[in-house]
């Protein structure tokens, strides 16, 4: 399990944030809002990962922040407790139940999953083709492809609302889905810059790229 959260946690560290575009925009037009209007974030997010028949696998939940570029903070609380932070070199996940942290620099962490789509910068526009889905239950959505099926995601949907990005879809290379929406986000708060550091814990198993 811990792998699989820190893998989602990961590919979207840098994301989370609130667009504003108009009411008529489109989904390519607010993804571009997104990139370039939102420079932090914080709030929560539910969870949920289904197999290729949406059988339901797998629920969780918790809180998040980020700080462009390749800063973040992705705290799963409920069914477990696991700690995802992107101090901007590393990317630092802690399993609190086997005390281990795993550690990778950021660039082999994100590769072109979908954090390279969404750490604000002109990257995505190179590693995922984009494209205009139209409106369905009320969302724009937005669709991209990575050009570079190593990342582990075949396929990402991202739903914008009327005011900003309410939901994300991400099937992977084994045909599960999982669904991400997110709830109480606030767009470009002052963070503590604390909050994307990270300092395993006395007796905690490191292992990884620590150097």
């Amino acid at each position: 399990m811990a792998v699989r959260y820190g893998l989602v946690a990961v590919s979207l560290g840098g994301l989370l944030a609130l667009a504003e575009p108009g009411a008529r925009a489109s989904s390519l037009e607010r993804f571009s809002d997104f990139i370039s209007q939102t420079l932090t974030a914080r709030g929560q997010f539910e969870q949920k990962i289904f197999d290729q028949n949406r059988k339901l696998l797998q629920q969780s939940s918790g809180v998040l922040a980020f700080s462009r570029p390749g800063k973040f903070r992705w705290s799963y609380v409920k069914p477990y407790a696991q700690l995802i932070v992107g101090d901007g070199s590393r990317v630092w996940i802690y399993d609190e139940d086997l005390k281990q942290v795993t550690v990778k620099k950021l660039d082999q962490a994100l590769g072109s999953t979908p954090a390279a789509l969404l750490a604000g910068n002109n990257e995505a526009m190179r590693v995922f083709k984009l494209s205009d889905k139209g409106a369905k239950d009320g969302l724009e959505w937005l669709e991209a492809l990575p050009r570079d099926k190593d990342g582990g995601f075949e396929r990402i949907r991202m739903g914008f609302g009327s005011s900003r990005l309410e939901v994300m879809e991400l099937v992977d290379s084994f045909g599960q889905t999982t669904v991400l929406k997110f709830g109480s986000l606030e767009r470009n708060p002052k963070l503590d810059p604390g909050l994307f550091r990270f300092s395993p814990p006395k007796g905690a198993d490191v292992i990884g790229d620590v150097k």
